[in-house]
């Protein structure tokens, strides 16, 4: 029997719609600065992290390392690389928040930054101090970097 993936729906997030959300995440925080630095979670918090550094006008970026998912499964996190200190007025950034998983273990790391995310799922929401968009826990975050453009025939002549 074929295990079935925990993800019912698909929301997929293009390069504009990312800028905007990323952009308005950036409002949300610039009033919470100022920043000593941004820490970027890799690799889904790096191009938010970049579009947030330009936004508040932030130059030192580091980064977290940290591997948690597969294409639509997500496994054990396990640190790969992690920064010194507390996180004492950094900026953590991440494109989403999940299970919370990956969170759990950047939070033990960096308990005192302030914890971002573009998008959120209820299991891990709390475990921001802030984000944008929530979406439900069974949707795929369809990323930009994750997809192509391609053909997708007219839906009479799948039928066929």
């Amino acid at each position: 029997m074929e295990k079935k993936h925990p993800y019912d729906k698909v929301y997929p997030v293009s390069w504009e719609q990312l800028q905007r959300d990323c952009r308005a995440l950036s409002w949300r925080l610039v009033e919470r600065g100022p920043w000593t630095g941004i820490y970027a979670i890799t690799r889904g918090g790096l191009v938010p992290a970049a579009i947030i550094a330009r936004e508040l006008d932030i130059r030192l970026i580091d980064t977290v390392c940290v591997s948690s998912y597969d294409w639509q499964a997500q496994g054990m996190a396990s640190t790969l690389k992690r920064p010194q200190g507390d996180g004492q007025g950094w900026l953590l950034v991440d494109d989403l928040v999940d299970t919370g998983r990956t969170a759990r273990l950047v939070r033990d790391m960096l308990p005192e930054a302030h914890f971002a995310t573009v998008y959120a799922k209820p299991e891990g929401r709390a475990l921001v101090d802030t984000y944008v968009t929530e979406v439900s826990q069974d949707t795929w975050i369809l990323f930009p970097w994750d997809s192509a453009t391609q053909f997708v025939p007219p839906i009479a002549k799948t039928r066929e």
